[in-house]
């Protein structure tokens, strides 16, 4: 991993200091960095509510570029001289040749009514978009105005440091490129050249196929509103979603560009570098003085492996979401031992507001979104089962309240798990009075099995208060049964 990670940087520090170069020793624009760079540019430029994204950072970027001016003054000027240099027709070649890829990609296009908004990316990547944006334009000395900015605030950028690389390189005038094709060749097949491409693919996959307006991921049927956020990880896209829950529902705020497992999802032993896939819940959060460099900001780890997971065989365990080493800004998409990786900046903003055993983490490989009036939908037959659970307690029907479990079902608190007779226990629990559920929660997850976490809190008749819990069920035919439940409190 770090070997890896050490080739990325000094792959990309191999192409900023070749591109600052007057008289290069190979001509990367007849590579596949350039062509790579046009192609981001048009991917943008074809992407509903491109302007956005880079319009986001013009207010904060203005100020720091006002500032930055005076330092800034020395290298405009070589970047007109080194413009007089450059063939007039370069520019126009290079504009056209960007929208030409432009319009080859608009059949793609899915309408901006049906798309939900382009969120506040991290300011980096944002920034990193607008370069992207400018360039599909034509704009190159623009361009690479702002991709020195972008390298100059986050040195750690490796593929900012590669797009500046890019940029630079377009600045030289083709007869002072020579060409050598042995060094073309070698970066063409470079694993680290690869995992550049492919995250600057990822992260604008994501930022143009935007999730339809006004739907959720399918996992959330039901949100109380006591988890102030969810959030939801999709693999496929490099991404996670951060919503906010209030009582209107949930509402996408930002999304992220994210790493997962070297090997990819669906983790089932411990050691395989892959992500798991499923529907967990923040169990706590590291402070990073407590970790190594490695880990970054912080760590938030997760219940992997869950009870549903348990059952079925599968092991390991530490599972995070966590940060970067400081000499790197991101990691490739796949990349880790099976956490979830995010950039530092990033991971800061989602440590402000997780909450530990509230917010939920659901990890997929590709994420199905739905609206509102399907959610409820989908969750009506569960519903159906937790009443039909809470009034055969209440009225102490042990051969009722028998069939809503499953034969080896188990209850875990703070202090133990073990084998009940839950119909006993629940019986007497109850003293055939009603209880009121409230805060319910209904996540489903659906991979061969189909399966239900539910949360609520219950409060009988003449209290207060109760106990909070968690609840597992998992369909068979037209029924729902417990398999597990989580005492919370």
């Amino acid at each position: 991993m770090a070997h890896s990670q050490g080739k990325r940087r000094r792959l990309v520090a191999d192409i900023v200091r070749h591109g600052r170069l007057q008289n290069p020793p190979f001509r990367l624009r007849s590579g596949q960095l350039l062509a790579a760079l046009m192609t981001a540019s048009a991917l943008m430029l074809a992407a509903p509510g491109a302007a956005l994204a880079s319009n986001n950072t013009k207010t904060a970027s203005s100020a720091k570029a006002k500032a930055t001016a005076g330092s800034h003054a020395g290298n405009r000027s070589a970047g007109r001289s080194s413009a007089k240099a450059q063939p007039k027709s370069r520019k126009g070649a290079v504009a056209a040749e960007a929208r030409t890829a432009s319009t080859t990609a608009r059949p793609a296009r899915k309408p901006a009514s049906n798309a939900a908004p382009i969120q506040e990316a991290g300011n980096a990547e944002a920034r990193l978009i607008a370069v992207y944006e400018m360039f599909g334009r034509g704009q190159a000395r623009p361009a690479l105005a702002k991709a020195r900015d972008l390298v100059r605030d986050y040195p750690n950028f490796q593929l900012a440091q590669l797009v500046y690389g890019d940029l630079l390189a377009a600045q030289v005038p083709p007869s002072n490129a020579l060409p050598d094709t042995a060094s073309i060749a070698k970066m063409r097949g470079s694993p680290a050249m690869a995992e550049l491409h492919e995250e600057s693919k990822r992260r604008l996959q994501a930022l143009r196929e935007r999730p339809p307006a006004n739907t959720v991921p399918s996992q959330f049927l039901a949100l109380s509103t006591r988890s102030r956020y969810a959030i939801a990880v999709d693999a496929s896209r490099s991404r996670l979603y951060l919503f906010e829950n209030s009582d209107k529902g949930l509402k996408l705020t930002a999304d992220y560009y994210i790493s997962v497992g070297k090997s990819g999802t669906d983790k089932a032993t411990e050691g395989d570098a892959r992500t798991p896939l499923g529907v967990y819940y923040i169990t706590s959060s590291l402070d990073p003085k407590s970790l190594k460099d490695f880990y970054g900001a912080g760590a938030l780890p997760i219940n992997y492996p869950n009870p549903y997971d348990l059952r079925r065989g599968k092991t390991g365990g530490g599972i995070w979401l966590h940060g970067t080493p400081p000499q790197q800004f991101a990691r490739a998409p796949l990349a880790s031992d099976g956490c979830v990786v995010m950039a530092n900046p990033d991971l800061k903003q989602l440590l402000r507001k997780v909450q530990i055993g509230a917010t939920p983490v659901v990890t997929a490989r590709s994420l199905q979104w739905i609206t509102q009036p399907q959610a409820e939908k989908e969750s009506q037959s569960i519903t159906g089962a937790i009443n039909g659970w809470k009034d055969a307690r209440a009225n102490g029907n042990e051969a009722q309240l028998k069939k809503f479990y499953l034969p080896d079902f188990q209850r875990s608190s703070k202090k133990s798990t073990e084998g009940i007779s839950a119909v006993d226990d629940e019986v007497k629990y109850a003293q055939g009075k009603r209880v009121q559920l409230k805060d319910m929660s209904y996540l489903h997850w659906r991979d061969g099995d189909d399966t239900m976490i539910v949360t609520f809190g219950e409060v009988f008749e003449g209290e207060k208060s109760g106990r909070s819990r968690r609840q597992y069920w998992l369909r068979q035919g037209t029924d729902w049964k417990l398999f597990h439940e989580e005492v919370l409190g």
